[in-house]
């Protein structure tokens, strides 16, 4: 996949994390007992500007293309394991597998990882 198209895949995702950030925050402050959609929706919120911003910071040469996209789609999937989980939780009463949280939270702190290496690592030329 270009670069320019993988750019757009991951803008349309970070849309999509954030609309769904905002209804689960939305049903987090009306439904009882909704800790978990609480969570899921700052997660997917904070996560989806995340991706944005690392696009952003790759298209203009600041990171480096190739860590700085294994950031940014680190951060899609982690974040919608971390939120999966938790969205499971609250609706099904069950998770959505073992483990699946803190596989996304791990996730989720390496994609930040590789965000600060991208930065140190600047690409050649």
């Amino acid at each position: 996949m270009t670069g320019s198209r993988q750019f757009r895949v991951l803008v349309i995702l970070a849309a999509i994390m954030g609309a769904d950030g905002v209804g689960l925050a939305a049903a987090a402050a009306h439904l009882p007992d909704a800790a978990h959609l609480a969570s899921a929706s700052l997660m997917l919120l904070f996560h989806g500007l995340a991706v944005l911003a690392v696009v952003a910071l790759v298209e203009r040469g600041i990171l480096r293309f190739g860590i700085g996209m294994l950031a940014a789609w680190g951060f899609v999937v982690a974040a919608a394991l971390f939120a999966g989980d938790l969205t499971m939780r609250q609706f099904a009463g069950h998770k959505l597998f073992p483990m699946a949280a803190p596989t996304g939270g791990t996730l989720l702190i390496l994609s930040w990882l590789a965000v600060a290496i991208a930065a140190a690592w600047p690409r050649r030329g």
